[in-house]
C-alpha cells in the first residue's frame, strides 16, 4: 500500500476519533462516548469482536471500543474512594504499611539519592493485591460492570499498579515509551484482557496523559525492549522497537474518577510530567478466568520474562527456575465468578 494511501486512512480514522469527541484539534482530546445510538441498519452481530454482548455498553460505545481498542467513561470512581486509595499510598511512601508481595518502584534519576520515605521518592507501587484497601479498587462494582463487558462473568485481577508519575528532573525520565501490555502477560486469549486505569486527578500534557494509537490493537504483538534514551529508562519500562512514528495519535484528557478501559494489544504510552505536581492513576489488569497461560519461551517475550524472574528472585529469594507463569499465579486473585484456567 502507497505511504499517501495509508496516511490517508490514519487521518480518516483519527476524524472519525474526534467526530466523537466534537472538538476540532487533536491536541487535547478526551474520548468518551458513553451514550448514544446507533442505527440497527448499521449493527451486525459478527462485527463485534472485542466486546461481548450485554446490556451495558451502548451500541456506539461497543462501535467505538471496536474501532479504536478503548473506552473512557467519566466520572466512574467517586472522590471519596479516590481519596481513601490516595492516604493508603501515602502510608505506604511512609512505609506505615507494608504488605507482602507489594513492589516499589523510584525513577531511575532519583533511585541512587538518600531520600526520607515519602510520596517524593516513589514513582509506582506495583502488585498490591495484598493491600486490602488498595484491592478495593480491583473489586469496585461499577468497575466490574464494565470490565465483563471485555471478559465475561468470570473475572480474575491479574496485576495491580499505582502510578505517581514525579516531576521530571529534565533527563526526561519521567516519560513511559510506547508498548502494548500483552507483552507483559503470558496468557491469552488477548481479546478477554483488558486493562481498567482510573485517573486519581486532573491528567492532561502538561503532566503526562496517556496517548494511545487508536486501533493498532487490531496488529500484532511487536517486539519490545529499552529504548535507547539518553536520559535512562526506568525498570521494566519496555518500548516497541519498531512502528510507524506518523500514526495517528489521542492524548486522553481525562479528570479525577475518569476510566478509561483499553485492550492489552493497544499501543500507548505517556510523555513526562513537566509540572511540579505528581500525577496519580491507579490500575488493574483484569482476564477472564477461561484465559489460559502460554510458554513464551522462544517469541518475542523472553526478555521481559527473563528480567521478571530475576527481579521476583532478589526480591522475594524465589527459585532461579520458576517460570513467568509461576509468577502470575500468584499476583492473580479472582474477583468475580469463578476460577477455571487461571
Amino acid at each position: 500500500m502507497h505511504a499517501a494511501a495509508m496516511d490517508a486512512r490514519a487521518a480518516a480514522r483519527l476524524r472519525t476519533v474526534l467526530g466523537h469527541l466534537g472538538r476540532p484539534e487533536p491536541r487535547d482530546v478526551v474520548t468518551h462516548p458513553t451514550s448514544g445510538t446507533v442505527s440497527p441498519t448499521s449493527f451486525h452481530p459478527q462485527q463485534f469482536q472485542f466486546t461481548l454482548d450485554n446490556s451495558i455498553l451502548s451500541l456506539e460505545q461497543r462501535q467505538f471500543y471496536e474501532e479504536n481498542g478503548f473506552l473512557v467513561i467519566k466520572n466512574l470512581v467517586s472522590d471519596e474512594d479516590i481519596q481513601r486509595f490516595r492516604d493508603e499510598f501515602e502510608k505506604i511512601c511512609r512505609k506505615e504499611v507494608k504488605q507482602d508481595g507489594l513492589i516499589v518502584m523510584k525513577d531511575v534519576s532519583i533511585s541512587k539519592l538518600q531520600l526520607a520515605p515519602s510520596e517524593k521518592v516513589v514513582t509506582k507501587i506495583q502488585d498490591f493485591q495484598e493491600d486490602p484497601e488498595l484491592f478495593r479498587y480491583c473489586t469496585l462494582p461499577q468497575i466490574l460492570k464494565y470490565v465483563e463487558c471485555f471478559t465475561g462473568p468470570n473475572i480474575m485481577a491479574m496485576h495491580t499498579m499505582l502510578i505517581n508519575k514525579p516531576p521530571d528532573t529534565g533527563k526526561k525520565t519521567s516519560r513511559h515509551p510506547l508498548h502494548q501490555d500483552l507483552h507483559y502477560f503470558p496468557f491469552r486469549p488477548s481479546n478477554h484482557i483488558v486493562c481498567a486505569w482510573t485517573a486519581m486527578e486532573h491528567i492532561d500534557r502538561n503532566n503526562g496523559c496517556l496517548v494511545v494509537l487508536p486501533g493498532s490493537h487490531k496488529g500484532s504483538l511487536k517486539p519490545h525492549d529499552y529504548p535507547k534514551w539518553e536520559g535512562g529508562v526506568n525498570k521494566m519500562y519496555h518500548g516497541i522497537q519498531e512502528y510507524d512514528e506518523n500514526s495517528a495519535r489521542v492524548h486522553l484528557v481525562m479528570e479525577k474518577g475518569d476510566t478509561v478501559f483499553f485492550h492489552p494489544l493497544l499501543i500507548h504510552g505517556s510523555g513526562r510530567n513537566k509540572t511540579q505536581g505528581f500525577r496519580k492513576a491507579i490500575s488493574c489488569h483484569f482476564a477472564s478466568s477461561n484465559c489460559h497461560y502460554i510458554d513464551v519461551k522462544g517469541t518475542s517475550q523472553e526478555n521481559i520474562e527473563k528480567e521478571i524472574v530475576e527481579i521476583a528472585a532478589k526480591l522475594h529469594g524465589t527459585e532461579s527456575n520458576i517460570s513467568l507463569k509461576d509468577i502470575w499465579t500468584f499476583r492473580s486473585r479472582l474477583v468475580k465468578g469463578e476460577r477455571i484456567n487461571l
